[in-house]
């Protein structure tokens, strides 16, 4: 319970910002151009400082200090943009947000890993992560409820309260046991030291292939979806469709697919069930078809990440295990996606919605890779 406690107020505290921060940002008056450029230069800070803090939290082995300074960090970078009201200083401000909230998920799953894997208190990392998942979406909700009421300001102190209560809920999640790993320092090389591991090689580059095709969707199915004349409406319940199967994927369903499929099973089944997603959002708009598809997204973002996690808690040492988060989450997904959506754009734009085939094609690429994974160990050593 101490971890579901943890995650619900780390993701209620994103979602009750993150979909509304770019509202706030043009309610300014900062135009859309230099909006973009703001959230890319925030995606190049959280590029360099979740390794940095994650790196920092192995070599001392205090994890869970180092989450709660970054949660501090980011509650009062949240309480900045009340003061900012042009360009330069909201650049300023969210260059520091950004900075403080990137550790933060990588940080939390890297303690919650390493406890589930221990034989007499092991945990199904999935269940954490789906509450992680429910109360972003709760989060969501009640600021919209709050936003109508006090206007798009309130998000910031919305956030900025989760976050101060994250040091509270981290107390009570336990610590990495550096005794278990006293005869492992940390090196300089620990970045190399992971990257010499196949299996952790070849997850990363599963994850980058697989969670990386999600760009094109991200970016361009709402334009291609209104564009069909899909109502706002139906559009918001097929988002909310891809929201629910994620959550009940992690919840339910998804630890025992990794458990009957193995971790390498699994991954091939979110490989397949991408290039099944993409395919049909290539041909067609058809509402039908649509509701069809989107509850897959709990299959090809949920149970991948859930197959992923399993590998590296089994693959990688304790000591290494934020530093393995921070790689995994930045290569895996940062740094894929960003370069996802550049190529989407230019995709979408010489071929319209048939850009979604080529991401189809990236997911049975992957398949390759999920195979090789095939006799990595897939229980707690």
């Amino acid at each position: 319970m101490s971890f579901v406690a943890l995650y619900a107020v780390l993701y209620a505290a994103f979602g009750v910002a993150s979909p509304f921060l770019p509202a706030l940002i043009a309610e300014r008056g900062v135009a859309a151009e230099a909006i973009g450029v703001l959230f890319a230069a925030g995606t190049a800070v959280r590029l360099v400082s979740a390794p940095l803090w994650s790196r920092i939290a192995d070599r001392w082995q205090a994890l869970r200090l180092a989450l709660a300074i970054a949660a501090i960090a980011g509650a009062l970078a949240a309480l900045g943009y009340p003061h900012a009201s042009s360009f330069w200083p909201i650049l300023a401000v969210s260059l520091v947000h950004a900075f403080a909230l990137a550790p933060l998920a990588n940080l939390a799953d890297a303690l919650a890993l390493v406890a589930s894997r221990r034989r007499e208190a092991g945990f199904e990392y999935g269940w954490v992560r789906g509450a992680g998942s429910a109360t972003f979406v709760v989060g969501s909700i009640l600021a919209g409820s709050a936003i109508a009421s006090y206007g798009l300001g309130v998000i910031v102190w919305l956030q900025a309260l989760l976050l101060l209560m994250v040091p509270v809920a981290v107390q009570w999640v336990p610590p990495v046991d550096a005794g278990a790993t006293a005869d492992q320092p940390v090196a300089d090389g620990a970045i190399l030291t992971l990257l010499r591991l196949p299996v952790f090689r070849r997850v990363v580059l599963a994850a980058a292939m697989i969670l990386g095709s999600h760009a094109m969707h991200d970016t361009f199915a709402v334009i291609w979806w209104r564009a069909a004349g899909v109502p706002p409406q139906t559009i918001s319940l097929l988002w909310s469709l891809s929201v629910a199967a994620e959550v009940l994927v992690f919840l339910r369903i998804g630890p025992w697919l990794v458990h009957k499929l193995t971790p390498a099973g699994a991954i091939a089944l979110a490989a397949v069930a991408g290039s099944i997603r993409w395919l049909v959002a290539a041909v067609t708009a058809d509402v039908v078809a649509l509701s069809m598809i989107q509850p897959l997204h709990g299959l090809t973002f949920a149970l991948l990440h859930l197959a992923a996690m399993r590998l590296l808690a089994t693959s990688v040492p304790s000591h290494l295990a934020a530093t393995a988060q921070a790689i995994y989450g930045t290569v895996g997904i940062g740094a894929a996606t960003a370069v996802f959506t550049l190529l989407s754009g230019s995709l979408y734009s010489a071929m319209g919605p048939r850009a979604f085939a080529v991401m189809s094609v990236v997911c049975l690429a992957s398949l390759p890779v999920a195979q090789s994974l095939r006799s990595a160990p897939s229980q707690p050593r």
